[in-house]
Formats: C-alpha cells, structure tokens, sequence
C-alpha cells in the first residue's frame, strides 16, 4: 500500500520524468525481448547447452530422464546458477526452448538496469542506462556468453549501490549491495574479484568526498566468505593460474570491430550498430553542451566538486582496467576460450560510465531520451529478422527430434553448417535442446569441461551411468566417428548434413535409419 502511493506520489509529482522512465522501461524490453520471440531456437552458440543444463536441474529428480544417473549437481564449486535457476524455475510453467529464452532476457537486461544504477549512484539520471541497449546485442550475447553479459551488468551495479551507500549510508543499502555481490558470485565467479576490488576502489577514490570507508565492510563479508569457501572447493578445470606477461598493444585494432560489428553477416544489422553508437555520441554531446550553458556546475561546493570528479575517475578507472585485462589475457586459460575479447565489451560498458548528464529542462532531456530509446530499436530488429531466417533453417530439426524418445541415449554429428549468415555456428550444439526437452545422455557435452555446475559422476561410482569419452574438440571433427569404436554407448543418432549419412554407420548393421528431414537425418539402434 505504502509503495502505492509513493509511486502515486512521485507520478504526481513529475509526470514528464515518470513517463519518461516507462517509455524507457518499455523500449528496453522490447530491444532485449523481441529477437527471441521471432524464432523457437535463438541462434546463440552455447544457449543449447545452456538450455540442456537448465533442463538438467529441472528434472534432476525425476528418474524418467536419467539426470542424476549421469551427473551431479555442485552449485558452489562451480556457482554458474542465478540464470539456470531462473530458467529452471521457469520451466515448470511454460516449454524449455522458451524458459531458456526468458532466463536470457533476465541476463540481457542487467546491462541496461546495471548501468541506471551506476548512473544513478554517480548523480546522473538513470534514464543514461538506456545507453548499454546496442550491447546486449553484442558479440558476446551471439556467441551465448550471458553468464558474463549479466555479470558485467551486475558488476556496474555493485559500483553504482557502493557510491549510494558511501554517499548516504543506511541499512538498506548495505544489505542491497551484500545481496548484488551474492548474485553476481553465482552470476559469474571470475567477474566477482572485479566487483570486489570495484567496491573498495569505489570507497578510497571517493574518501575525499565522503569521509567514508566502514559503511561497505559489512556487505562484503558474505560475499566474501561464499568466494573463500569456493576457493576451497573449486575444481582444477577452473583453479588454475593465467598467463598476464604478455602486453599487446598490437590488439587495440581489435577493439573497433569487436564493439561496433555485430554477430550476423548483414549490412542491415551493421549500420543499425553504427546509427546506434552514433546517436549515443551526438545524445552525449547535447547533454555536454546544455550542461556547460546551464552552469549547473557553478552552484557546487567542494563536496559536490569531488564527488563528480571521483565517480568519474572511478567509472574510467574500471574501464582502464578492463583494457588492460584485454591487453593481457591470453585467448584460452584452461578450459576457457576466448577469454581477451570479452575485456572489450567491459571496456565499452564501463566507459559509457563518462556519458555527461542530461539536461535537467524537460524540453530538453525529453528528445534526448527519445533519441536513446528509438536508437538501438533498429539493432532489435535487424537481429530479429536474422532469427527469422533460423526459425525457418530450424524447422527440418524441430520436427525430427519430435521421433526421438523419452531419455535417449543420443550421439550428434553436425557435419553441416550452413544455412545461416551468423558469422559463428549456430548448428554445433543445437542437438543439446533434445537432453533440455526429454534428458537422456548426448555424445558431447559442456559437463567434460568440469567447468559447470553439472559433472559428470565418477567412472568408478558402480551406480554411474555416464557416456564413454570423447576426444578433445570432438564436437567439431565429426568426421572421427567411427561406430564400432565411439557408438556402442548410444541407441539414437541425429546427424546434420546435407546429403544422407547412411555409409557412416555402415559397419554397424545394428544401426537403422528412422528419417530424413531437411539436413537432419535420424537413426536408432535396433532392439535385441
């Protein structure tokens, strides 16, 4: 009731500014949201396998999908679960192609709501949050990396409640920013030392102005027993040392295509990229220019003087040190890859941290909101029309995955990747979808990394049912199948290619077509 009225309250109060924040709200939903209901299966790199964990943890009791006969569940070793949980949840309501969907979208819009917050804590309008809409469409959000994409919002966010807290300390806010360090820890672990060492830099680089340290020690301390107890915990795949003697400066021409391009071969979706970025620009030279002439600065006092100073040295501060990390990591560390060119993504999001303020007049700030809400509107849409073209190169694999049962034991081949101008697959892990609808084993699967929640069971567990192993990159040379030697384990087959597999599972008379559809061609293993 209480919140009722304050929101009647504050309506009343400034109607402009409130429609202002739900045109903002709107236009955000709508560029996060709108790709993914123009296709059943984004055509997101990793999301498949996304999907099959999510799936996993769904139906991880439920013995007619075979779950826990294979994996087993470590939520702290490896906490990458706040967008599992979220589709898992989900998924008692609504099918798993369209909960996976919608765990996305929870990760995307970190990004616009993290960067409000981090607006909003540095004393700007949080309406500058609409600013981060042309990166969820990143590169990073193509290949399928949302656990990062969400974690780097969510890093802004820590920032952003830090300078609140440090600026007008309350109970409240210690236990907001406690609770946003938990969920960027289960978010995406390697992102919270950042968050960490981003709260402390917050505290000392704002001193000057605040005369404040202690208010961010107690919110630090579950967070940081959760990251001691992992330290304990993790599993080598994830624990091992990375290489920072390298300084390429030879990378900084790296930076322009990894910001600006997209994850499509489209000449529409890159100049939406370009009429993006360029209205960001021009909307932050309007609002340098109004806020020069309008002498706002005039009127602060030594106070107000270091507290804008220091939230901006902090905010490039941040971006600084994201482009050292894409200066110095390697590509690969461990069982991770493409680890470098994440750092430019943190870079731009970070550094859009020094937008100016807007105008405070309402014929003013009012296009310019506009500007930012209707800029990046055009990137949905050519990524929309992009997904189109996959729903319908999907079609042939929905219906035949429609013949395979309840908890096969299903071996994939993708031989065949065209069918999409997505400029990195979207074939190479799509079979994964089947394990999220109807569990089962697959062939190849993220849980060999031991970089996932869900591991595989110990080979010596007599009780373990758990597929044979693969070779390293398996996924990717199909052509190393051999039945007699990597097929026995599995009853069902699905391979993409364009013409029919059959001479493939010649030696092994055992092994019958089912049918072709499209480029996907099914097979099962006769009974005894």
């Amino acid at each position: 009731m209480r919140l009722g009225q304050r929101l009647s309250a504050a309506v009343q109060k400034n109607p402009l500014g409130s429609a202002l924040a739900l045109v903002a709200l709107a236009a955000s939903l709508y560029v996060i949201t709108y790709p993914f209901t123009a296709a059943r299966y984004a055509p997101m790199t990793d999301l498949p396998f996304h999907a099959a964990q999510t799936g996993a943890i769904r139906h991880f009791f439920d013995p007619s999908f075979h779950l826990r006969d294979q994996f087993e569940l470590h939520p702290l070793a490896v906490p990458y679960m706040s967008s599992y949980v979220i589709g898992a949840l989900f998924m008692f309501l609504v099918p798993a192609h369209v909960a996976v969907k919608i765990a996305a979208v929870a990760m995307l819009a970190l990004l616009p709501a993290g960067l409000a917050v981090l607006f909003h804590g540095m004393k700007k309008s949080p309406l500058l949050g609409l600013a981060a809409l042309p990166l969820a469409w990143s590169h990073l959000t193509h290949w399928g990396f949302l656990n990062f994409v969400g974690a780097l919002g969510l890093f802004a966010m820590a920032v952003g409640v830090t300078l609140l807290l440090l600026d007008a300390p309350s109970r409240r806010r210690q236990i907001t920013l406690s609770a946003v360090l938990v969920l960027l820890f289960f978010t995406h672990v390697f992102r919270f030392p950042f968050a960490v060492a981003g709260v402390v830099a917050a505290a000392v680089v704002m001193y000057p102005a605040t005369k404040r340290f202690r208010p961010i020690l107690a919110p630090l301390a579950l967070p940081l027993a959760l990251f001691a107890a992992w330290i304990r915990v993790r599993p080598a795949a994830i624990g091992g040392p990375i290489d920072l003697s390298r300084f390429d400066l030879s990378r900084l021409a790296e930076l322009r295509p990894l910001v600006l391009e997209g994850g499509f071969n489209d000449p529409v979706e890159a100049a939406a990229i370009r009429t993006s970025w360029t209205t960001l620009l021009l909307v932050a030279l309007a609002s340098l220019v109004t806020f020069l002439a309008s002498r706002r600065a005039a009127a602060w006092d030594r106070r107000a003087w270091r507290f804008a100073v220091g939230s901006h040295v902090l905010a490039l501060g941040c971006a600084g040190a994201f482009l050292l990390g894409f200066l110095m990591l390697p590509m690969a560390a461990g069982v991770w890859w493409y680890v470098y060119p994440r750092e430019a993504i943190a870079l731009a999001f970070l550094a859009l941290g020094a937008m100016p303020d807007l105008p405070r007049a309402p014929l003013l700030r009012a296009p310019l909101v506009l500007a930012l809400v209707l800029a990046p509107i055009g990137l949905s849409r050519a990524v929309a029309t992009n997904y189109r073209h996959f729903d319908r190169a999907t079609d042939d694999f929905h219906q035949i995955t429609q013949d395979i049962p309840r908890a096969p034991r299903l071996l994939y081949l993708v031989f065949d990747h065209g069918g999409t101008n997505k400029k990195n697959t979207p074939f190479i892990h799509l079979p994964a979808y089947v394990q999220a609808d109807k569990g089962g084993w697959l062939s190849f699967h993220f849980a060999v990394f031991g970089a996932s929640p869900l591991v595989y069971r110990s080979p010596r567990d007599p009780s373990a049912v758990v597929p044979p192993p693969v070779p390293t990159r398996w996924e990717w040379m199909p052509h190393r199948f051999r039945p007699l030697q990597h097929g026995r384990f599995f009853d069902w087959f699905l391979v993409r290619s364009r013409q029919a597999p059959d001479a493939i599972f010649r030696d092994d008379p055992s092994i019958v077509p089912v049918k072709r559809v499209g480029t996907w061609s099914l097979y099962r293993r006769k009974s005894d």
